[in-house]
């Protein structure tokens, strides 16, 4: 059944703030986090860190049959109890297996959570209003994740111990968003249409609209990660910037998202959804030619050209992220979702773990190669989203997009 009411939609908001606090309190400091709590050389910790991710990829499939079958309610359920077992084991993880269980548990919690999260907000609403509840999850996942940021920060400055604490911090709150989500009066449609040979993700092989969506999601994928992997290099070692100034254009950027993801998701619901999209790409790819030239510049006008392209990039990811998102989430049918879901997971996961290789790689390239392919890629990406959307998607109506 579709749940419209208040007291589930409190329950998920919760539960999805605590999700993107923990994510904004972990992936930055990943690295140092598992070092200062397992004693393992940071040498270990990062190649027990790639393996658990390839580990975390491969079971993304096995999420999808889950979701099908028990709905997102539950699976979202399950990744943020994981999550919570996880962290409060992490302490205890000072031998190296010990320290990839609980590494594996915490990759494949992790990867779980969008696809579940996501069919649960298709199992709570349809049409417009689903597009509004995805906008409200979006704002909460940057204004989470900024908040997780500094709460990051103020953890360094304790030392060892803020490490520890924020464990067991991370794993009360996760364990308190599984029994939010776990209460949420919301059931999933799980016919048993999906058991017959011929569905399944033979099916999602076969949706041709769908894998184009998904390998275009693919190539912009890359455009998201280049602010957390390649712009801080590139400010600081090729256009001679301040340290300093990376973090405030994440800053600029997470607020910008956090505030005005709402009304700007809004605004893209009375377009078809793959011609917004594209539009976001265009603007992607202007700001990256805009980065291309900061090394040109230098003193107060750089840092001035940096956070005006920095106000330009944010409002292409504001404008691809409503429409992109809701097309897949629409684009699923009810019986598959979970399955359809992961598989376009699976152009995330699959692109954050080839990012840091290939994003270093056209750093060393020289000062323009990396936005020009960068540029390439969002623009093919969104050219592919133009093709995908077929179907003409209806405004929203004004009593449905009201705040």
């Amino acid at each position: 059944m579709r749940s419209n009411s208040p007291d589930a939609r409190r329950r998920f908001i919760a539960a999805s703030l605590v999700d993107a606090v923990g994510n904004g309190i972990y992936v930055p400091l990943t690295m140092l986090f598992v070092h200062a709590l397992t004693g393992q050389s940071l040498t270990a910790v990062g190649t027990g860190l790639t393996l658990a991710g390839i580990g975390a990829l491969a079971a993304v499939p096995a999420v999808g049959v889950l979701i099908d079958r028990h709905g997102g309610k539950h699976v979202y359920t399950g990744a943020l109890a994981l999550r919570a077992i996880a962290f409060a084991l992490y302490p205890l993880a000072t031998s190296y297996p010990a320290f990839l269980g609980v590494a594996l548990t915490v990759a494949v919690a992790m990867w779980a959570s969008a696809p579940s999260q996501q069919a649960l907000i298709g199992d709570m609403a349809e049409g417009a209003d689903r597009d509004r509840l995805l906008a409200w999850n979006r704002s909460l996942r940057n204004g989470g994740m900024g908040f997780g940021a500094l709460a990051a920060a103020a953890m360094l400055a304790v030392g060892d111990g803020g490490y520890l604490a924020s464990a067991l911090a991370l794993a009360g709150a996760f364990a308190v968003a599984a029994v939010l989500v776990a209460l949420m009066p919301v059931t999933a449609k799980t016919p048993k249409a999906i058991e017959r040979p011929a569905s399944g993700y033979r099916t999602v092989l076969a949706d041709r609209r769908y894998r184009r969506l998904t390998a275009a999601n693919f190539l912009i994928a890359f455009g998201y990660s280049a602010q957390a992997i390649a712009l801080p290099v590139f400010l600081t070692r090729d256009a001679d910037l301040p340290d300093a100034l990376a973090g405030v254009v994440f800053a600029v950027n997470t607020a910008l998202v956090a505030g005005l993801g709402v009304p700007v998701g809004r605004l893209m619901a009375r377009f078809r959804r793959g011609s917004g999209a594209a539009l976001g790409t265009a603007v992607f790819a202007v700001s990256f030619a805009a980065f291309a030239f900061l090394p040109a510049l230098d003193g107060t006008a750089a840092v001035v050209a940096v956070l005006a392209t920095a106000v330009l990039y944010t409002a292409g990811e504001l404008i691809h992220s409503a429409p992109s998102e809701s097309l897949a989430v629409h684009a699923a049918p009810d019986h598959l979702r979970g399955r359809y879901l992961s598989f376009y997971q699976l152009s995330w996961s699959l692109c954050r773990t080839l990012a840091p290789m290939l994003l270093g790689l056209l750093l060393d390239a020289g000062t323009w190669q990396l936005w020009a392919a960068l540029s390439a890629s969002v623009l093919i990406g969104g050219a592919m989203l133009l093709r995908a959307d077929r179907a003409p998607v209806r405004p929203a109506p004004e009593s449905v997009l009201a705040a």
